[in-house]
Order: structure tokens, then sequence, then C-alpha cells
């Protein structure tokens, strides 16, 4: 069977018209062998399999859509492929969409409204079944084109009382107000923060400086990392506070654990002590912080359970059944040793 002309470079792309020849039947025939196999004949339907097994013909899953009016498809976007805060809820999210016969197509949107906008229309026009994307501010265009366009949408890791359609998250001024309490309880009468340049930190450091300034009457210098967070960007955000700013004890509230690293290490570079010369606090609860030297004190969101919740939630949609708009996951501190 695999003699013939598919034994030679493929040089165009193979029909189901190629499969039927090869297989003897029509096109037709192998068309219904794949959309009602039980339709078609046991020997049929092997000598259709032996074909496509010979050629590599794949259905065209788009024309099955259209007329099923489903692709099977969940699209996704996230900030980051690397952050293990994004990626940890995108496998559960994922996992559980493939356990319901669904795929996610996965793409990286940085933390650009214009990247945002440009994959959301592109994902648009694969038209994927439902679709996820993080945070709750996007673009007036970008909110027409995901109302206009009918599916369920998710966004996660942010709360809003007036999501698009659903909304999986905690709210972060919130939590940057709980880490001011917490420092503050703890004895601090100074504070500073390290922050990456996004949105949502931005939002955390704003609350937390605004709580921990009436708390303390201090001021809380900041040092923006100037774009995403790592433990190089980390450690030039503490030498930045300590060479440029009176900051030389208390405590820093950096907007990720990676940050947090930098900063520990930073610290321990200079002969400062930590938590008895200067404490710290990261965000995110990666699976480093309780590891390193000393054990980061950190907030952490059952990520876990955010993409489980994400993924039921758009399921049920999907099926039309009844479903809570709304989820807040809350968030909580873990005390460590670093802070």
């Amino acid at each position: 069977m695999a003699d013939g002309i598919f034994n030679k470079k493929v040089t165009s792309r193979v029909t189901m018209a190629d499969v039927g020849r090869l297989a003897g039947v029509t096109q037709v025939t192998v068309s219904r062998a794949l959309s009602h196999p039980d339709k078609v004949s046991k020997d049929t339907l092997r000598r259709i399999q032996d074909a496509i097994d010979a050629t590599g013909f794949v259905p065209n899953a788009v024309a099955g859509a259209l007329a099923s009016k489903r692709s099977n498809l969940v699209s996704a976007l996230i900030p980051s492929l690397t952050n293990v805060v994004y990626t940890s809820f995108m496998a559960t999210f994922s996992d559980h969409l493939r356990q319901n016969g669904y795929q996610v197509l996965l793409s990286e949107t940085g933390f650009n409204t214009a990247s945002e906008d440009a994959l959301i229309a592109t994902h648009l026009s694969r038209r994927p079944d439902a679709m996820l994307l993080t945070g709750i501010h996007h673009s007036d265009k970008a909110r027409k084109q995901l109302q206009g366009a009918g599916i369920p949408v998710v966004e996660i890791w942010d709360i809003t009382d007036e999501p698009i359609d659903i909304c999986v998250g905690f709210n972060h001024s919130a939590a940057g107000h709980a880490v001011a309490e917490y420092l503050k309880a703890k004895g601090h009468a100074f504070a500073a923060t390290i922050t990456a340049d996004d949105e949502r930190a931005l939002r955390r450091q704003s609350a937390f400086a605004e709580r921990f300034t009436v708390l303390s009457q201090n001021a809380v210098p900041d040092a923006n990392t100037g774009g995403t967070a790592s433990i190089g960007a980390g450690r030039a955000a503490m030498a930045h506070l300590i060479d440029h700013s009176d900051f030389r004890k208390g405590a820093v509230f950096c907007s990720s654990d990676l940050s947090a690293h930098g900063a520990i290490i930073e610290l321990r570079a200079r002969g400062f002590r930590v938590p008895q010369d200067i404490a710290i606090v990261g965000f995110g609860d990666q699976d480093f912080a309780r590891d390193i030297d000393p054990a980061l004190t950190t907030v952490a969101v059952d990520r876990l359970r955010l993409g489980h919740l994400a993924a039921s939630s758009v399921l049920d949609k999907l099926m039309g059944q009844p479903i809570k708009s709304v989820h807040d996951l809350g968030f909580k501190i873990l005390t460590r040793l670093s802070a």
C-alpha cells in the first residue's frame, strides 16, 4: 500500500481524495469513516486507517468545526511562558480541559496591551470555543471583539464585579494592604518596595505604600525593575534602594519571589542580615520560596484551585449550565524566616 506516489518526497498537501485512492474507496467514504466510523465496515475502516497512516494525512479540524459549530479548542493568553506563577495554573487548566475533550491553544502576551489585542484577534480568527485571559484590564477594542464572539471568556489572576463573562482571581490592592499591616504588626517602622513593571504589581505596590505610610507615618521608597521580575533585577533594585535612599533598616515588599530572592542575595553580599537588619517579603509562593536561606515569607494564592475553577467554569458555560460569574480565591501570607 505504501508503494507509488506516497514513497516520493511530499511536495503538496495530502488530501482526503488521496487517502481514498490509496484505500480503494471514494472521498465520501473517507469522510464518513472519519465523522461516523460506526457507519463503515470494519474492513473498509481498516483500509482507510492504513492509508491515513501511510500518507500522514491529518483531517481538517476547521472544516469539522464549521459543520459542528465546535472547534474543541480553548484559547489562553498569559503574560509569560517562563514564570511558574502562570504556568502552574495553566497546567491544571489544560489538564482539566483535555480530560473533557478540549485542547488549549496558548500564546504569550508579555505585559503589553497592543500585543494582547493582536493575539486576541488572531485567536478569535481560529474560532475557539472559549478564551482565557490574564487580568481584567483590556482595551475597548478587545472587549468588543470578545463580546461579539459570543463565546465564554474567563479572566484570571484578578477580580472585578463586572467581568467580560467570568473571572477567577483575587484582589491585588487588598494583598498590598495586608502585607503592610503584617509588617507593621511585626514592629517595622520603615519599609520599601521592589516592583516589576506590570499593572498588577504596581497596584499591589501602591496599596502597600499607601497603607504602610498611614500606619508608620514614614514614606515608602520604591525601586522599579523597569521590566519583568528576575533574580538579577531584584539584586539591582535592592542595590539601588541602599545606594540612592536613606533605607538601611526595616522591611522590603517585593512584587515577585524572584525579585525577593535577588534582594536577599544582594543584602548578604553587602553584609546585611536577613531578617535582623532588613526583612524581605515576596509574592507568589514559587516552588523555591521555602527552600532558600532564609526561607521566604510570601503571599500565596492557590494556583491549582484557580486553574481548576477556571476550567470548570468554562466547561459548565459550554454545556449551558448555570455558573457563578465571580470567584474570589483570596490569598494568604505564609510566614517564614525572611520576615
